[in-house]
């Protein structure tokens, strides 16, 4: 169940028809943002969870008490019970291992966990800055080894290896490491900012099979802002 809030984000009183009760669970979220990925992975989880929705227009993520569940001022961040996470790539993280028979992590001491902790870390450290830096490119051209991902082709040689060994990052398993890398492809190349290379093509054409994306799609297409008058 999925109930959208609005209006002060602590402490604030809530009936049976805003919040139900077996949600432990809530997504601050705005559309389009980058919680928009964590949106995904509650999906995958399948856990009941609430919605509190931002209006980054109206600077609501600026406001004081949403800087007090955030000092960032950004989505997304997940509570869960006492607990606040936030970065999508540490939500997606948290939700696989507290919630594991959704099947989305591989567990402390299988060997394959080291690979898919380098996916997860992957996305936010070398993927998004490497679009970044080749979107708002600097005046003078940084030293290769300055840069955290070391260069824009490389890392999207490492990301299409990644994505064509198999169905999914982990073989045969989907992971939240493919929410976090998969988000990222499909931004990328909605926007025109990565290529269209045939295995990142393929991979998201996978990713865009599966019900709950389907579905977190479908539910942030409805709370998209209307367009502008003409």
């Amino acid at each position: 169940m999925i109930v959208v809030h609005k209006g002060p984000l602590l402490h604030q009183p809530r009936n049976n028809k805003e919040h139900s009760p077996m949600a432990t669970l809530t997504l601050y979220h705005a559309v389009p943002s980058r919680s928009m990925v964590a949106r995904w992975m509650l999906e995958e989880v399948g856990e009941p969870y609430d919605i509190h929705f931002l209006s980054l227009a109206q600077g609501e993520n600026r406001a004081a008490d949403y800087l007090a569940v955030n000092p960032m001022g950004k989505v997304p961040a997940l509570r869960h019970g006492d607990v606040v996470i936030t970065e999508n790539a540490a939500i997606c993280t948290y939700l696989a291992d507290a919630f594991p028979k959704a099947g989305l992590s591989v567990p402390i001491g299988d060997p394959r966990r080291g690979i898919y902790l380098k996916w997860l870390f992957f996305g936010p450290s070398c993927i998004e800055p490497a679009i970044t830096d080749r979107s708002y490119p600097r005046k003078e051209e940084p030293r290769r080894g300055a840069l955290g991902y070391g260069d824009f082709e490389t890392t999207m040689n490492v990301v299409a290896k990644g994505v064509s060994a198999g169905r999914y990052l982990m073989g045969e398993q989907f992971t939240a490491a493919d929410v976090v890398i998969g988000s990222a492809l499909r931004w990328g190349m909605m926007f025109k900012l990565i290529p269209e290379r045939a295995e990142f093509a393929a991979y998201v054409g996978r990713l865009n099979e599966r019900e709950a994306l389907k579905r977190a799609d479908a539910k942030d297409k409805a709370l998209m802002p209307a367009p502008a008058p003409a």
